[in-house]
Formats: C-alpha cells, structure tokens, sequence
C-alpha cells in the first residue's frame, strides 16, 4: 500500500483546497522543489501532482514547475493531472521525467481520448474519477455529470488505463475520513488497481485501508493531514507496509 503524498500547485505555490474551492486556497509552501525533498526523505515513493490551475484553465499553467521537481528527484515516479487535454501535452510531461499523466475531465467529455492515449502512451495513462453521490465530476469540480463512476471505471479499464484515482469530493480536504465504502464498491468492480484520495487524516484511516487493500486498492494519496500534522506521513508509510506488506 502506498501513501502517496499530493502537492498541489497553484500560482507556483503549493497549497491546499477544501473540497476543490479555488477560493479557499491555504499556502503550505513558497517552494514545491523542496516540499517534494522533504516527503522523499520521509520515505515517499510515489508523489502525486496536480496543476490547480491547470485544472481551471483547461491547459498546463504550473509546467515549468513539475518540471523541475523531476529534475530534483529523477528516481521519484511522478504521477501529474491538471488541465491535461491533449497528447501533445501528456507527450511533454512524459519527456519531463513524469512516470503517470492523470485524465480526468476529458476522460468523461471525450472517452475515446483514453483510449487513443492508452494506445500512443501505454503503461502511462491513469484517470481521475472525483464523484459525488456516485456521479463524475468535471471541470474543476464545478459541474456533475450524469456519468455513474463504476460504469465509466469499467470502460477506462478496457481502454488500457493503468489505474483510477476515485476522490469523494465530500471528503476531499475536510479531514472527514476515507470514504471506504464507495472506493471498495468501486475496486470490486474493476480489476485494475484503484488509489484512494480524499479524506485520510490519521493512522486509523490507513489501517481500515489496509483491511480492504485487497480488494484491489493500491494506495492512497494525502494532503491536507501531512501537511497539517494529523497524520506523520514517514510513520503513515511504516504502518502501510506493516499492515500491508511493501508493495
């Protein structure tokens, strides 16, 4: 089970929302080259980027920085999403030193994207599934779709997609807890692995997430609770791999 730590960016800080609100931005740090070293020597083995911007504007607006934490970190698999809504720019990040391009709205306004992605770039491609009440958000989390999350994760899975990141946007950034329910309904129904996000805040959260890993859930990613001091993300990853076995 990995922990995978989430540095967000917005306007080349790294920051944190509450449930997606651009508005409600908290800096966490000046500089995410150095945050990026810091979860490194705690023991990260995965980092997991998302361009907030990017996300908003519908095109890549923290590049140069993503960049240069894969310059810093070259042995560091770098999984990045935000504002990715062409090959051309998922072609730019793997070049970069990215190892995983996150699709998530044009996943679901333009299916076929995944699949013609997942054809050019195997073993590269992940989809980002953020829903509520079972239903995908897009653009930013400021539209619901009427698209149902297992029925579209089914689909990605037969495109060729590596994994699918499932956010409950009602938990994401409000330290509520995992919603483990709907994240194992959904690792049930496919066979590709699923990283949970949204709502972890302490030790007790990765430990009722280890009780279902192996419904097929591979990791976890966390934000606010490390950066906030509810959950010692070197001490999360050791109980992890305790409980789960280092994977």
């Amino acid at each position: 089970m990995l922990l995978i730590p989430a540095i967000d960016l917005k306007e080349g800080k790294c920051v944190r929302l509450k449930q997606g609100r651009m508005e409600d931005a908290t800096i966490y740090s000046e500089d995410p080259v150095q945050m990026a070293g810091q979860w490194v020597e705690a023991g990260a083995r995965r980092l997991h980027i998302v361009d907030l911007d990017g996300a908003f504007a519908g095109q890549p607006k923290n590049a140069g920085v993503v960049r240069a934490i894969a310059d810093a970190y070259p042995d560091l698999p770098i999984q990045i999403g935000g504002g990715i809504r062409d090959e051309e720019t998922v072609e730019t990040y793997l070049n970069a030193g990215v190892q995983y391009v996150i699709i998530g709205t044009k996943a679901v306004s333009a299916p076929h994207f995944i699949n013609d992605l997942c054809t050019e770039f195997p073993s590269h491609i992940i989809v980002g599934l953020d829903a509520k009440d079972g239903k995908v958000a897009i653009d930013g989390w400021s539209k619901l779709s009427n698209h149902d999350v297992v029925d579209l994760a089914q689909k990605f899975e037969e495109d060729g997609v590596e994994a699918i990141i499932y956010t409950d946007i009602s938990r994401d950034g409000m330290m509520s807890g995992v919603s483990l329910e709907s994240t194992v309904k959904l690792a049930q129904s496919i066979t590709i692995p699923v990283i949970a996000s949204g709502g972890i805040t302490n030790l007790d959260d990765i430990r009722k997430l280890c009780e279902v890993e192996e419904e097929g859930i591979m990791g976890a990613i966390t934000g606010r609770a490390i950066y906030e001091g509810t959950l010692d993300f070197a001490e999360g990853q050791k109980l992890a791999d305790e409980l789960c076995g280092d994977k």
